[in-house]
Order: C-alpha cells, then structure tokens, then sequence
C-alpha cells in the first residue's frame, strides 16, 4: 500500500472515532496504526533492497564497480535495455521522468530525495624528474610530486528539486605541491526531468559534453592521470564552465543523442578560449606566449559553442560500441578578434561474456582523437608574428578486468603540432609521448588500489620515468555519472 493512501486510510478512520471513544475502539485503533506503519517501513526496506540490487546490476553491466546508487547511465545497446525494461516493466524506457497531471503542492513531494556523499583520491609515488607538476603531469587531479600528495577530494550533493529538476553539486578540495588546501566549486547545475520530446536542459557550472573522458570525474577514471591531448587542449581543468545545454534523445531504433551547449567560456577552466593565461616574471599575463586582453563579452560571438553527436549499437550479445562526434568554436584572449576551434572523435568499446560473474571478465577498449586550431594574435613586443597555431593527438586506452575485483590496462598517448615562433619550453606545446601500465584492486564499490608505471618523452624534456600509486576511498551514495 502506498504511503499516501496509507495516510488518507488513517485519517478517515480517525474522523470516523466518536468524540468520546470507547477503552477497547482506541486501544484497536492503535494496533491497526502500529500494524501500519510496521507494514510501511517492510515495504520501505524491500524497496531500498530491489534498488540497491538494481544499481549493483547497472554497474556490472556499465564497467567496474563505481560509488553509485541509482542513476540515469548513457544507453550503450542491448545490456543497459534489459537494466531500464526492469526499471520500467509496463512501458518502454523514455529520456523524461512523467509531469503530475495535478498541480503540484508548494512543498516537496514525499519523492523528493537528497543524497550527500565524500571522496577522496591520495597519492603516492616518484619521479626521476624533480618536479613532476613542472612539464609531466599537467592535469589538476594528477599526482604531482615526488611522496604523498592529496588532489582530488570530493563533497557532493545531488538530489530532487521539485517534479521537474534535480541537481548536482560538487565541492573539491586539493593541497598543492606544498600542502597547502585549494578549494573550487567544480560542478552546481540543475537539470530537467520532464520536458516533452525526449529533450533535457542543464543549466550551471558543468563540464562540457565533449568527448568521453572530458565529463568524467576523476574517481570514474581509468588510470591515475588526464590524457596528455586533453591537458594539451583543455588545460589543467578540463571544458567546464557556466552555460546551458539542451539534449535531445533521438527516437531512432539504437541509441542517439545530439547535444548543445552555450556557455560563458571564460577563465582557466575554458583554457583554449577567453583565458588570459598565466603572469610572466614582470606580471603581464600571457597565453602562447602572446600578452593577451581581457576580451569582455560583446555579443553572441563571444560564447563558446559545444556541439556533440554519440550514438550506441550492439555488435552481438556481448559487444557494445558507443562512438561521438565533438566540437568547440569560440573567442581567445591573445587579440580582439582570435578565435579557437577543437575537433574531437571518441570510441568506446566493450565485451563481456553471458555468464559474467559481478561483471567479470570484460574488456574494454577506449580512444579519443583531438585536432585544436588556434588562431594567435601579433605581440610586437614579444617580437612574436600573428600565426594560426595548430595541435593534434590521441590517447588509446584497454582495459581487461581478469577476474572480479582485479583489472589490468594500458594507454599510449600521442600529441605534436606545428613548431609556432613562440617560447619552445611551454610544456603544453612540442610532440611528446607516454606510455602507461596501470593495475587496479577494487575492495568494495567504495574503495580502489592503483598502480600505475608512465614513461614520457617529449621534445624539451628528454626522457623520464615515473610511478605512482593511488588509494580511493568514498563515503555515502555518490552522485550518479556516465560510465
């Protein structure tokens, strides 16, 4: 029995007493309340239990197990249509939860839910170079010194907002190369559940639905450090920003969804458009080597466009592919009229086995290819000429998990482009390459062991060695993401 009808059944029987009730009629009313409510938080338990069943099930059949609870996972074929036919036994599986056809009380419905969680990623490891963070690992949640480090440590908040919107928020806090604590507020974005059409609108601070591993937090990662062209051509933070995106899921036999985002494209987190870099020794900020301006929002031309297309079929019973298409266009800060464009493909594929067993073994291959076109302005001062500055690469990723728990990997990244006039020794500039091994032990869905071995070349650094171990640890129901 419902918990509403529940309620509106006590309530008429408690209208139904007499004013002055007798001893046995108010001692019988008890009992049937007690018995209720015995009966409520029974059926309250077994439905907890069905969707904590159903959340195990969605991470064996979406990857390793992740620190996840319920969510809404990107269709990927055959195996994530059996999870949502379960979900949804009388009806097929649609992109929107159902509007209430009543008007909606001013409170929150009894649905509404919210869930508060932690996370932390700690490191440890060497380097044959001093100091790592200086031209090896550029990403803001790699490791980046020799010993402990701590970059990555998570407080996130998700839940219902009313019948029509849900939420997310993260809180991340890191220490530095001298343990001193930096704090950002990474993602805080609503995002709808009943537009009509299969169409969904986010809005906030978000990362940018570009690629795969760029909307991945670091805890969903596969290996311990960002790919060497995403560092390249999204810095040490990855596409994230203040915008808006509208999504649309195709009513096509096979999943297929086209996405859209306008966003604000300003500051580090947007380090290929409206980013005024880094100060040099005199504290002129500078990017590419160019001083750069300021460049204030004039109009429509000055946000950034985040395109996507991702598309997912089966290639038997257990072969899932998921391939997209991405794109960014918008202003950079070297001049009043430099633009920045990036291209990127990715494909993900995976088989596992019918008779997996905790949704082991499997194999999964994962490559992402990125070409940034970015157009540098003159800095006569610097004695640098206007030039249209060109990089390109690729990370290409497998991942074997050989028996429950356990999975070994191994990623090759690749990245160059043209020579351009300006300072050879900006490390996110030169051809270099990486090749990385990686093992990983998963205790439980909320804890993971990794390690992980890189050898990276590049063309000013020579040759270097480095390894490093990861210790991950979660703390309640983390909010959902794509796997």
């Amino acid at each position: 029995m419902k918990f509403s009808t529940q309620v509106a059944f006590v309530s008429a029987l408690l209208f139904a007493v007499p004013a002055w009730p007798a001893e046995d009629d108010v001692q019988q009313l008890k009992q049937q309340l007690q018995q209720m409510q015995a009966d409520f938080e029974k059926s309250r338990q077994q439905q907890q239990q069905q969707i904590d069943a159903l959340a195990r099930k969605l991470a064996e059949l979406t990857g390793p197990p992740a620190t996840t609870v319920a969510a809404k996972s990107e269709p990927a074929g055959s195996l994530e249509q059996e999870l949502a036919a379960e979900l949804t036994p009388t009806a097929p599986p649609t992109r929107t939860d159902t509007a209430p056809a009543a008007p909606v009380a001013a409170t929150r419905p009894g649905s509404a839910y919210m869930n508060i969680s932690y996370g932390a990623v700690l490191d440890a490891g060497w380097s044959s170079v001093a100091d790592p963070s200086a031209q090896l690992q550029l990403g803001d949640h790699d490791p980046i010194k020799r010993g402990l480090a701590l970059r990555n440590a998570e407080i996130a908040v998700d839940g219902a907002i009313d019948p029509y919107f849900k939420g997310f928020s993260n809180i991340v806090l890191k220490l530095d190369k001298n343990n001193e604590t930096a704090i950002e507020l990474e993602e805080s974005f609503l995002q709808s559940t009943s537009l009509p059409a299969n169409l969904q609108l986010k809005a906030g601070q978000y990362f940018a639905s570009f690629g795969r591993q760029n909307p991945m937090h670091p805890h969903t990662w596969s290996f311990a450090d960002a790919p060497l062209i995403l560092n390249r051509t999204f810095g040490p933070d990855g596409l994230r920003g203040l915008g808006a995106q509208l999504s649309w899921l195709a009513p096509t036999p096979f999943y297929s969804e086209f996405f859209l985002s306008i966003m604000d494209g300003q500051g580090g987190t947007a380090f290929s458009f409206r980013n005024t870099g880094e100060p040099d020794a005199n504290g002129v900020s500078r990017f590419a080597g160019r001083a750069t301006l300021d460049r204030t929002l004039r109009g429509a031309q000055d946000l950034l466009i985040v395109p996507r297309v991702a598309t997912s079929f089966e290639l038997s019973d257990t072969q899932t592919v998921l391939a997209g298409l991405s794109a960014a266009f918008g202003p950079n800060d070297t001049g009043p009229h430099a633009r920045t464009a990036v291209y990127g493909a990715d494909l993900y594929w995976k088989w596992k086995p019918a008779n997996a067993t905790q949704g082991f073994p499997y194999l999964a291959w994962q490559t992402e290819a990125l070409y940034r076109r970015l157009e540098a302005a003159a800095d006569p001062l610097a004695l640098l000429p206007a030039e249209t500055l060109r990089d390109y690469g690729f990370y290409t990723q497998l991942v074997y998990g050989f028996m429950p728990r356990w999975n070994a990997g191994l990623r090759v990244d690749y990245v160059s482009g043209n020579t351009g006039a300006f300072d050879a020794s900006d490390p996110f500039r030169g051809e270099r390459y990486r090749f990385s091994p990686e093992l990983t032990f998963l205790p439980s869905e909320f804890s993971k062991v990794r390690l992980q071995y890189n050898f990276d070349h590049g063309a000013s650094f020579g040759s270097a060695n480095s390894i490093w171990m990861q210790l991950e640890f979660g703390l309640g129901a983390h909010a959902a993401h794509k796997y």
